[in-house]
């Protein structure tokens, strides 16, 4: 018996693999291997084998949106381990700017669940509250990580640290807000003013409340107008003399709330906002 190798031919194939203008080709190698009986008169093909092998294609690595990396039984560091000028205390409670990125996933998850809270009853809810928390989560690290002319903070309320007891992050973080600082357009006299003027930044900036919500088990007990009171007054440490927020017509708790706080109406914006039934609310500092 003797085995034979036959020359193995090489074909030249091309793919996209989900890049249209990106065509790679791809080598192809094909063996053929004969075994012949060398004790019959005439050669007898006992075996033919065909090989062919396609190396893997190159798929792209894309940064996952889950934040696996998270410890969620991180505890939450001690005052001595935060240097934070900038805090408010009150009760049981700190209100201070975000440091961890655990503290930004809780904060983003609070707002999944506020977000969901008057609709538990829906289908696939839990599911539909992690992918809103995971995107919520990827878009406060883009903001805080910076942009041009603007100041992003993610603020947060958490327990106060007990002597002898430690709590991790996701059960001391209890309320959240952010507050962004940055420019009025060229011609605008408020946020969002439909004017004609070039798209230009002005010299004169502002800040903005957004995503205000505390957790459902520690409301009334002053979280939320304290969150406020430390926002303006950071505001007002960077030299901006106006605060806006945005809230629902039909939201009047949020409205008494804000009023509270000091902010008005901005009669302006009002007719531009019907459509959206909000309000703009300002606040001097």
């Amino acid at each position: 018996m003797s085995t034979i190798s036959i020359y193995r031919p090489e074909f030249l194939t091309f793919s996209h693999v989900g890049f249209p203008n990106n065509r790679k080709f791809q080598r192809i190698t094909a063996s053929l291997k004969m075994a012949m009986d060398s004790k019959s008169s005439s050669y007898t093909r006992k075996k033919e084998e065909l090989l062919v092998e396609l190396p893997k294609p190159s798929i792209p690595l894309l940064e996952s949106s889950t934040p696996s990396d998270l410890r969620f039984d991180r505890l939450q560091p001690s005052d001595q381990e935060l240097v934070q000028e900038k805090r408010v205390q009150f009760g049981q409670f700190v209100a201070r700017e975000a440091v961890l990125d655990e503290e930004y996933w809780t904060a983003a998850w609070l707002r999944a669940e506020t977000h969901w809270e008057n609709r538990t009853s829906e289908r696939y809810v839990d599911n539909f509250k992690r992918k809103f928390a995971d995107q919520e989560f990827n878009v406060i690290k883009s903001r805080c990580r910076g942009q041009p002319g603007q100041k992003y903070t993610c603020i947060v309320t958490v327990k106060k640290e007990v002597r002898n007891a430690k709590r991790t992050v996701l059960k001391s973080v209890v309320g959240t807000l952010d507050l962004n600082i940055r420019y009025l357009l060229h011609g605008e006299t408020f946020p969002g003013e439909r004017v004609k003027a070039p798209l230009f930044c002005s010299p004169n900036r502002y800040g903005y409340v957004a995503n205000l919500c505390v957790a459902k088990s520690a409301r009334r007990q002053g979280i939320a107008s304290n969150m406020l009171h430390f926002a303006v007054e950071s505001a007002k440490s960077d030299g901006v003399e106006q605060v806006y927020v945005h809230v629902h017509r039909s939201n009047t708790p949020a409205q008494e709330l804000y009023q509270k706080m000091g902010f008005e109406m901005v009669e302006e914006a009002s007719p531009q906002l019907l459509e959206d039934q909000t309000y703009l609310l300002c606040v001097k500092t």
